[in-house]
């Protein structure tokens, strides 16, 4: 790289880390402020600008900060105090983040649960948040009433929308409530480690866990990305990811409501409305999550992928091999991508907009960060330690478990989940040093000499087969290049008795994909080893609320056609990818057929 171009780089990486910076210093865990101050400070700053418009109705900062003290005296009638926890169960509304926002004025926590969970996964949920109540819509209300039963507590509905039976008219009580704030003193003696909130991970390998997000948490997710993108207040916006989750609901929202800017919330995401949405509503920033992205590159072009005015797209997980399409198809100037988890410590930005990567720490910035990358035993699933017990930091290239140093300012505490347990398993111990203790993020990366981190994959998606290491995220990436592959999500599986797990992806194609050309570009791109031994076509990849892909249950499927109804292919080494019957299957599975 050319002096010069070398100069820009650090310019623009140093710019961004000391905006984000100069808006996190203050946060303090022993400090009185709380999230709700922030979020005040905003309100008293730009009343009556716009801040949320969903659908037809739009409503100023004034009108947000107004619902949500209703919300908290409704809890104080209700006999809801500090430390005590509503369960939140509703789809993406204009009053989503005033109903938290306004029981966190006096102390209460909520937690966001995943409006699209049904059965167990929701009981589990609602169990381990701890809540007696819970607020609902017409939508959810029926669901929850499902699992009512099997909870091993009473829980009281609160309905927005017509009530039925039971379920007590949320609309109704909060007409009587007051819009003015609740007394500050309601709060007094709180800090901001204090827990505001409950958000829930994903769920793609199991039941899922309630992370604390204190309001130190809050402040950095919301506060940080206000700094970061740069926004202000003429910026407008576009959030069609989940409000019950950290990167729309905390990082996306924080970085428009901060800064006086609005946000156009929408109920979901929508690939063939996206453009002509953007364009419409005037919106200058565009908060993904990776696979959104993928959907976009998906459709068909148009005209109105170029009639926009968005000067920003941030986000995680956008892939290395749809990050040049997106920028220049949809003439987006920045991608900001960076890197964080709900509940972890660790976090970085890709503030120079290097193509593929998570984020950089250069060498002459390493020691104000605490993460590091430590070298990893695949087998094991776990830290490799030398003979003196601690664990060794990887070499430039080299694929390691990133961690994060538990200690020093509020960006290295780990407030853990609702399970303790579940919280002790996510920290390693004595790793460079005795006593010391540090983050497991699960996340397999590895970073070049110049400091720029790339995702490999996670922890328990990296499997051996033929005595290598197989990335599943990487075999994702290239089947995702082959023409009619529209999406791609690759895994191990157990055969019979044989060492390691084979891996197999499963695929949604279109009519001009050709399985040959993928067993070619197979060939040409991946080792023997890393090439799929199976394929499963499907219509659909189930994921979750965040486009993450549930494969626990396509694991759990493995390769059985007694199974699985859709369309299974083998490797044969003379033939390339076959047709999976039930005979070939037994073979393959007796080892009679090696694979």
């Amino acid at each position: 790289m050319k002096f010069e171009a070398r100069v820009q780089r650090e310019v623009r990486f140093l710019r961004g880390l000391l905006r984000t910076l100069r808006r996190v210093r203050s946060i303090a865990a022993d400090s009185p402020n709380l999230i709700c101050d922030d979020l005040e400070a905003a309100v008293d700053q730009w009343r009556e600008r716009p801040a949320i418009t969903f659908g037809e109705r739009t409503i100023t900062y004034a009108e947000l900060d107004g619902v949500a003290n209703r919300y908290a005296h409704w809890a104080q009638e209700h006999g809801l105090r500090r430390g005590q926890t509503v369960a939140l169960f509703l789809p993406n509304r204009i009053d989503y983040l005033s109903i938290w926002y306004g029981l966190s004025k006096i102390g209460v926590a909520t937690a966001l649960i995943n409006n699209n969970l049904t059965g167990s996964q929701l009981s589990h949920c609602l169990e381990i948040s701890g809540a007696t109540q819970v607020i609902a819509d017409a939508e959810t209300a029926p669901v929850f009433a499902s699992v009512r039963e099997s909870l091993s507590r009473h829980m009281v509905l609160w309905t927005l929308g017509p009530a039925v039976g039971d379920q007590r008219d949320l609309g109704k009580a909060l007409k009587s409530c007051s819009q003015l704030r609740p007394d500050r003193s309601t709060r007094a003696g709180m800090t901001a480690r204090d827990v505001a909130l409950y958000i829930y991970t994903s769920g793609t390998t199991g039941l899922p866990k309630a992370a604390k997000i204190t309001h130190m948490r809050a402040q950095l997710y919301m506060r940080g990305f206000a700094g970061a993108t740069g926004a202000h207040k003429e910026d407008r916006l576009y959030q069609v990811l989940p409000l019950y989750h950290a990167t729309g609901g905390l990082c996306g929202m924080g970085a428009a409501l901060l800064n006086g800017g609005s946000v156009v919330l929408k109920s979901r995401f929508s690939a063939s409305h996206f453009w002509s949405d953007v364009a419409a509503e005037k919106c200058t920033l565009f908060v993904y999550i990776g696979e959104l992205c993928r959907y976009l590159v998906n459709q068909p072009e148009s005209e109105a992928e170029h009639g926009h005015r968005l000067r920003l797209a941030f986000g995680n997980g956008l892939r290395p091999d749809v990050w040049g399409t997106v920028k220049d198809r949809f003439r987006i100037p920045e991608i900001l991508e960076f890197y964080g988890s709900t509940e972890g410590n660790v976090s970085f930005f890709n503030f120079d907009g290097k193509p593929g990567s998570i984020g950089r720490i250069p060498a002459y910035v390493k020691k104000r960060f605490n993460a590091r990358l430590v070298k990893f035993d695949v087998e094991t699933e776990a830290p490799l330690r030398g003979l003196d017990g601690r664990c060794q930091e990887t070499a430039p290239g080299e694929v390691g478990e990133c961690v994060g140093h538990i200690g020093g300012d509020v960006r290295g505490e780990f407030a853990g989940y609702a399970d303790k347990v579940a919280s002790e398993k996510k920290i390693l111990r004595d790793v460079f040093e005795p006593g010391d203790a540090w983050f497991r993020t699960g996340d397999l990366m590895r970073q070049d000499e110049e400091g720029y981190f790339y995702f490999v994959d996670r922890v328990g998606d990296t499997f051996r087969w033929k005595g290598e290491n197989v990335s599943t995220s990487e075999v994702a990436g290239i089947l995702s290049g082959v023409p009619g592959v529209l999406e791609a999500t690759v895994y191990g599986v157990k055969v019979g008795e044989q060492d390691g797990r084979a891996g197999m992806a499963s695929l949604v194609v279109d009519k001009s994909f050709d399985i040959t050309a993928l067993a070619a570009l197979a060939d040409e791109q991946l080792p023997a080893y890393a090439r799929p031994v199976f394929l499963r076509l499907q219509p659909q990849i189930e994921v979750t609320g965040t486009f993450k892909y549930r494969k626990v249950d396509l694991v759990a499927d493995g390769f059985d056609p007694a199974v699985i109804k859709h369309p299974l292919y083998v490797r044969d080494p003379a033939k390339g990818y076959v047709k999976l019957t039930k005979a070939v299957y037994a073979k393959v599975v007796s080892g009679a057929v090696r694979v």
